[in-house]
C-alpha cells in the first residue's frame, strides 16, 4: 500500500521551491482483450478500426511547490490515479518526465510493499525498509506505528488474515511515520471507519503544518476543498484546470468551463486551505 519512489529523477537544487515537476507526461495502456464477433462485424460495417489502446495521460504538465497540498479530481477513468502512480514511481511515463525532491511515501497501490504471509510486525519492517528507513529508525518509531494503527492485538498475525480496514490502517500508519517530504494519497477516506478517518485527517493537518508537500486523489470534494490549496481537474487523460479549489469543483460538476474564471495557479501556492471541521 505504501510506495517508495525508485524511478523518478531528482529536481535540481536550483529549483529549491519545487517538490514535484511533471513535464509533458503521457501514458498509454494496451487494451488486452479479445473482440467479440459482434464487435468485429459492427466495426467492419461502420468502417471503423477497433482501438487496442487507451491514452490514460496525454501530455500532462504540473508542478507542486514545497508545502503545497494539491488535489487531483476527475471522473472515473480520467487519469488522476494514473498520474499519481507516475509521481510515485509505480508507473513509468511513455514520454515526458517526472522530477521529485526528497523522500516520497503514500497510499497508492493496495498491497505494494506488504507480504501476505508475513506478520504485521514483519511487514512494518519490510515496508519501512522499502520506504528508505533503517532498522534503527523503524525500531525508534515501531510502537508509535502500531499505536496509531490501533491493531496492537493483531500485530503478530499474518496480514493475509487482516480485514481490509486493518490492512489500510497499518499501511497508512507506516507511511506517515517515514516522515516523508512528499506524501501521496489515493482515496484517503477509504482508510478504516469514520473515527479513524478523522484521526488520519488530523494527522494530515499536522503534516501540513510541518511543511510536508501532498498530492491527494479523492472523490470527496468537500474534504479536498478544505484540505487543498489548489486542485487540478483531469478529463480523459488531460489536465483541464489547475487552480482555486472551489472553481475546480465547479469545473468538474459542469458549472463552469475551464479557464472561464481560472485564477493564476501561482496565486494559490501560498494560500491556506479552509479549516477542516473534525468535530
Amino acid at each position: 500500500m505504501s510506495t517508495a519512489l525508485p524511478s523518478a529523477a531528482s529536481l535540481p537544487d536550483a529549483d529549491a521551491r519545487e517538490m514535484i515537476r511533471i513535464e509533458s507526461v503521457t501514458k498509454e495502456f494496451s487494451l488486452r482483450h479479445n473482440h467479440s464477433l459482434k464487435e468485429l462485424a459492427f466495426a467492419a460495417l461502420k468502417g471503423k478500426k477497433l482501438s487496442d489502446s487507451f491514452m490514460a495521460l496525454n501530455g500532462v504538465d504540473l508542478t507542486v511547490s514545497s508545502g503545497e497540498t494539491v488535489g487531483l479530481i476527475g471522473l472515473n477513468g480520467s487519469g488522476k490515479s494514473t498520474l499519481l502512480k507516475t509521481i510515485s514511481g509505480v508507473l513509468f511515463p511513455d514520454s515526458g518526465r517526472v522530477l521529485v525532491r526528497g523522500r516520497v511515501a503514500g497510499l497508492i497501490e493496495v498491497g505494494a510493499g506488504f507480504h501476505p504471509d508475513l506478520s504485521g510486525r514483519e511487514n512494518v519492517y519490510l515496508n519501512g525498509a522499502i520506504l528508505g528507513m533503517s532498522r534503527e529508525q523503524i525500531d525508534a518509531c515501531f510502537d508509535d506505528i502500531v499505536a496509531f494503527s490501533e491493531i496492537e492485538k493483531f500485530i503478530d498475525t499474518d496480514v493475509k488474515y487482516y480485514s481490509s480496514g486493518m490492512f489500510l490502517r497499518l499501511a497508512f500508519s507506516v507511511a506517515i511515520h517515514t516522515d516523508p517530504d512528499v506524501f501521496l494519497v489515493d482515496e484517503i477516506l477509504s482508510v478504516g471507519d469514520e473515527p479513524f478517518q478523522r484521526k488520519c485527517i488530523e494527522r494530515i493537518r499536522q503534516m501540513q503544518a510541518d511543511g510536508a508537500t501532498m498530492v491527494i486523489v479523492s472523490h470527496e470534494l468537500d474534504m479536498l476543498q478544505k484540505l487543498c490549496s489548489r486542485i487540478a481537474v483531469m478529463q480523459s487523460g488531460n489536465l483541464i484546470f489547475n487552480g482555486n479549489p472551489a472553481e475546480a469543483i465547479r469545473v468538474l460538476r459542469g458549472d463552469a468551463q475551464p479557464g472561464e474564471h481560472e485564477d493564476d495557479a501561482d496565486e494559490h501556492h501560498e494560500g491556506q486551505p479552509d479549516d477542516l471541521d473534525t468535530d
